[in-house]
């Protein structure tokens, strides 16, 4: 009898591990926007929260393709340098005087070939990512440097601005454009044959190569999608500045991975999805308004945010080992 009870009383406790491990990261985001709206009064207004969405649309949109090449088991640390080489060519080329859509298709262009050539050394070279991607991301920053000759381009076509700064029946773009992306990456992961083989990938890359997968063409296609969603954050970034900064994008790919990570996509591999990159890009930026509308001194800000990356891994680590 005491056995059996011992048994129903575990079953229940696993119950409520798993709702926990299912929903942590919205109760963590709920708590948080508690918490931020005692501490501030101005944090609920209206034009501070779409402050709040349009400065996390950036981060948000590369950790889309961050996201994916976690759940390869992989990593990718040149998206920032991607994204800073991608918005030079972009005001590059508008500058140049070439017409708009030309100069956006060159600036998506450059993050998909940087992208694919990460995956080509990393699928067809075999060499790791971590090392494959600090290489790029190392290149690509040389060459935004040597592009920019270390100066601003500035921008002055006025229709450039509308990407970063423009809105949609009132609200605006980048939140419009980040919301797009994040709808159809959570249809492609969860409705379509190559949604299922990122996912096996992750979860037992040489059993995929076994059952038929063709895993060095997903990951090139999965490190393209990272390189196209960073040269996608290069547009609203330097919109939103009217101009491309040499030193853009610096640091944003420890940001990306945070996003992921907090979301609870484990990095190695097989487990997530963007539903919760998007409310850990979210926490993140929830994170940084309330500190700065609490005027907390920059320099503690990078100590909590790497607290809560740490806490983040902290709880799926220990929710992973409660439900063994």
């Amino acid at each position: 009898m005491d056995n059996t009870k011992g048994t129903e009383k575990k079953q229940k406790w696993i119950q409520i591990v798993l709702l926990l491990d299912k929903y942590r990261v919205l109760l963590i985001f709920a708590l948080l926007l508690i918490v931020a709206s005692f501490l501030s009064d101005a944090f609920l207004t209206t034009s501070n929260l779409f402050n709040v969405f349009r400065q996390v649309s950036i981060i948000a949109i590369m950790s889309v393709g961050m996201t994916l090449v976690i759940l390869t088991a992989g990593i990718d640390l040149s998206v920032g340098s991607v994204m800073a080489f991608s918005g030079a060519v972009l005001a590059g080329v508008i500058t140049a005087g070439v017409a708009l859509p030309i100069a956006i298709i060159a600036c998506l262009l450059v993050g998909i070939v940087l992208g694919a050539f990460n995956g080509f050394i990393i699928s067809k070279g075999k060499v790791p990512a971590f090392i494959a991607t600090l290489a790029v991301m190392v290149i690509a920053r040389g060459m935004t440097l040597v592009f920019t000759q270390g100066n601003p381009i500035v921008v002055s076509n006025s229709s450039f601005r509308f990407i970063g700064a423009g809105d949609i029946f009132g609200i605006p773009f980048p939140i419009v454009l980040m919301l797009v992306i994040f709808i159809i990456m959570y249809w492609v992961l969860k409705h379509t044959t190559f949604g299922r083989y990122i996912f096996a990938i992750g979860g037992n890359e040489e059993a995929s190569r076994l059952a038929g997968i063709s895993v060095d063409k997903v990951k090139i296609a999965v490190y393209s999608l990272a390189g196209l969603f960073a040269s996608i954050s290069a547009l609203i970034y330097t919109s939103r500045l009217m101009s491309a900064q040499p030193n853009a994008g610096a640091g944003m790919e420890l940001d990306a991975i945070a996003a992921v990570i907090i979301g609870g996509t484990r990095l190695s591999g097989g487990r997530g999805g963007v539903t919760g990159t998007l409310i850990g890009a979210l926490i993140m930026g929830v994170l940084d308004n309330i500190l700065n509308l609490t005027n907390v001194s920059p320099f503690y800000q990078d100590i909590a945010k790497g607290l809560v990356i740490l806490a983040a891994v902290l709880i799926d680590s220990k929710l992973a080992n409660l439900k063994k």
